[in-house]
């Protein structure tokens, strides 16, 4: 079943788990090279040799580069983690290691599968090195931090750009959300970034929030500031952007997350319509506004 098809039946008041399972509708289209022993280091195109952009841009602290593990449910070929990647990849000071399931795993929560996982050398639709994870969302993060996968552990985990929206109970059952828990379960905050579907869609816009997000909080992710009131735990968040098919983008509004849609229809945005105040982020994406959220720890 596709994801706008569990859109309607949650926007009718029955949400329900097996509906939303097939989540959002792309798949990975990288299929993973086989591996023997040791997956090389993911982060680096292929023919360079190194993933992070050096810190000779105005404005920048010298020191080491903001460390960036980019995960999601999609896939490490969608095109939603590629813009992303691409996006953060042209901050300054930043290095982006890319750790994704290797097919699409939309609508699978925070599962995680046990024992060693396989994972295999790939790359994202642009090329950019990447390492494919047999498994869950929160698998990659398993794999990555727990199974000592990536090198240097990251100062932040962004899932996504996700296809589709994962708004009120829908977070609860997001890949995208909750291969972001795995990582602040571990400490390490997280972003969980979803773009609202529309033909085409606008990850422009989803790009320009997420990577002004990384930017406006950077000094405090290198600082390792503690977030969170679970010891050992990280913050949430997660942004939410519409794709408006006419109007105009409004501004981003930091709103908690709908616990139901109250008969709202969260298949659509009105960015046309007069509209202020929304009072969750149903309300602010289905009125053209992207919304941040802070989310719990664990998926319920």
């Amino acid at each position: 079943m596709s994801r706008r098809t569990a859109l309607s039946v949650l926007a009718a008041g029955a949400v329900a788990a097996s509906l939303v399972l097939s989540g959002c509708t792309s798949s990975a289209s990288t299929t993973p090279l086989p591996v023997t022993g040791s997956v090389p280091a993911a982060g680096t195109t292929p023919g360079t040799a190194s993933g992070s952009t050096s810190g000779s841009t105005p404005g920048t602290t010298p020191g080491r580069p903001l460390r960036i593990l980019v995960t999601n449910d999609d896939g490490v070929g969608a095109a939603g983690i590629d813009a992303v990647v691409e996006g953060l990849r042209a901050l300054p000071d930043t290095e982006v290691v890319v750790v994704a399931p290797a097919a699409n795993q939309s609508g699978t929560g925070g599962k995680t599968t046990g024992g060693t996982l396989t994972a295999a050398s790939a790359t994202t639709a642009s090329g950019y090195r990447a390492t494919a994870v047999t498994g869950f969302p929160a698998d990659s993060v398993v794999w990555a931090i727990d199974q000592g996968g990536v090198a240097d552990r990251p100062d932040l985990v962004v899932s996504g750009i996700n296809i589709g929206q994962n708004i009120g109970p829908l977070s609860e059952i997001s890949g995208t959300v909750g291969a972001a828990r795995a990582a602040a379960a571990r400490g390490i905050p997280a972003l969980a970034s979803s773009q609202g579907l529309g033909d085409p869609l606008d990850f422009p816009s989803g790009v320009k929030l997420v990577t002004e997000w990384v930017t406006s909080h950077r000094a405090a992710l290198l600082a390792g500031t503690p977030t969170g009131t679970t010891p050992g735990a990280a913050t949430v968040v997660s942004i939410n952007i519409p794709t408006c098919p006419a109007g105009t983008l409004r501004a981003l509004v930091e709103v908690p997350t709908a616990t139901d849609a109250a008969g709202r229809d969260v298949s659509k945005s009105d960015c046309t319509t007069p509209f202020s105040s929304p009072k969750d982020d149903i309300d602010a994406f289905i009125h053209g506004y992207p919304s941040l959220s802070t989310l719990g720890q664990a998926a319920g």
